[in-house]
């Protein structure tokens, strides 16, 4: 199947591999499929969430664990009962970039988290209780950054 997508241009996929959102997105409620992409050719922790029907529609993503090894997610019995999860290896966790100049002053979205069973590709975006966790997490290389002078 082809389809156009924001960073790749019109590129062929798999329809086995489209992950169904069956509310959408928290603000694009519309969009019920998504495919998960490669960011770069070169091996990268980060991954493009294009959607299937809209061009323009494509989230940077990434497992948190990346950067925020300690990341925890407690998915309510609902989510999993919604998402058909049987066994915690059929699930895959994504979260959502907000991609500024630099990755140092990008953040990652840790309160909202992707949650994917990637065995029935079924996707849902949740909010974690969690008050630990904030929609504009810094990424820890950007804290360890030494700040340049007039910045």
């Amino acid at each position: 199947m082809m389809i156009e997508t924001k960073y790749s241009g019109t590129i062929d996929i798999n329809r086995d591999n489209i992950i169904v959102f069956e509310q959408g997105i928290p603000s694009f409620e519309e969009e019920k499929e998504f495919i998960l992409l490669p960011f770069s050719k070169s091996p990268s922790p980060l991954y493009i969430l294009q959607s299937v029907n809209t061009t323009k529609l494509a989230f940077v993503v990434m497992t948190p664990f990346t950067f925020f090894p300690d990341y925890e997610a407690k998915l309510p019995d609902s989510v999993l009962e919604k998402l058909e999860i049987e066994k915690k290896e059929d699930v895959a966790l994504f979260v959502i970039l907000t991609i500024k100049e630099t990755l140092e002053k990008s953040t990652a979205n840790l309160r909202g988290p992707i949650v994917v069973n990637s065995k029935k590709q079924l996707g849902k975006q949740i909010i974690l209780d969690n008050s630990a966790y904030h929609t504009k997490h810094q990424l820890p290389l950007a804290a360890a950054a030494p700040e340049k002078e007039g910045e």
